[in-house]
């Protein structure tokens, strides 16, 4: 069973892929592109010679992006399903579409959301390559620190419920993974390298187009691979374990 969702996890995360493909052509190239001419206008400012194009834009915006998108989906897509056959059942009593669309969310909060607040997602010609390893650090922890913040979170969600309630359980550790996280960014370092030229609204919309396509990409995986999964364990039942602990297991007369 869990080399089936494994496979089903990701053949949905190739069609998220290519959703998420889709939406970055068409919406982030663009901007992209602006922020290379600006770069390449700052150069020509400089007196620099323009760098020798290895890959061309043809290339990078088209078939470049699309495996890049589909690999990286897939890959996650795997990962989520074997997330989900380890959930299944033991964190709540929902089934397979409302836990993998929890799970879906949660996922999108640690790993999309939380980091880009600190560290937004920026196009060619900002950040300054001498702090590209820094930066890449310090965004990798915000994650790692997400993450542990909001496994426990749930911890904390289990064991407050049989006391005070789920729904107040809920709201206490989510008020507590708030702070925890609000914290951590404070005393992390802030990064600050836009250039005083660079167009806002360019950066604006690149970060929330990049922001959208971990929408795209979380949506897809949560209500795809919940309804295909829910098919699954609802016509094999080979889910006993899980299922009687959420209550899903059929009874027999």
């Amino acid at each position: 069973m869990v080399g089936n969702l494994l496979l089903r996890g990701m053949l949905v995360g190739v069609l998220a892929g290519i959703l998420v493909f889709a939406f970055a052509h068409t919406f982030g190239e663009p901007l992209v592109d602006s922020a290379i001419a600006f770069e390449d206008q700052m150069a020509q400012m400089k007196g620099e010679m323009p760098e020798p194009e290895l890959v061309s834009r043809a290339t990078q915006a088209g078939p470049g992006l699309l495996v890049a998108a589909v690999v990286y989906a897939a890959a996650l897509g795997g990962l989520f399903a074997l997330v989900f056959a380890f959930v299944y059942g033991r964190v709540s009593p929902l089934g397979a579409r409302g836990t993998a669309a929890l799970l879906a969310l949660a996922a999108f909060v640690v790993i999309a959301l939380v980091p880009d607040i600190k560290y937004p997602a920026n196009p060619p010609a900002v950040g300054n390559p001498d702090t590209i390893a820094v930066r890449t650090e310090l965004f990798f922890v915000m994650i790692v620190v997400s993450i542990a913040a909001m496994v426990g979170a749930v911890a904390l969600t289990k064991r407050l419920a049989p006391q005070h309630g789920i729904w107040n359980a809920v709201i206490y550790s989510g008020i507590a993974f708030v702070l925890v996280v609000g914290v951590v960014q404070y005393l992390m370092p802030p990064i600050n390298e836009v250039p005083e030229q660079f167009s806002a609204v360019v950066l604006w919309r690149f970060r929330a187009t990049s922001l959208g396509m971990h929408v795209i990409l979380w949506t897809t995986l949560g209500l795809g691979f919940g309804a295909w999964a829910s098919r699954l364990l609802g016509e094999t039942r080979k889910y006993p374990a899980a299922a009687s602990r959420s209550g899903l297991a059929p009874r027999r007369s």
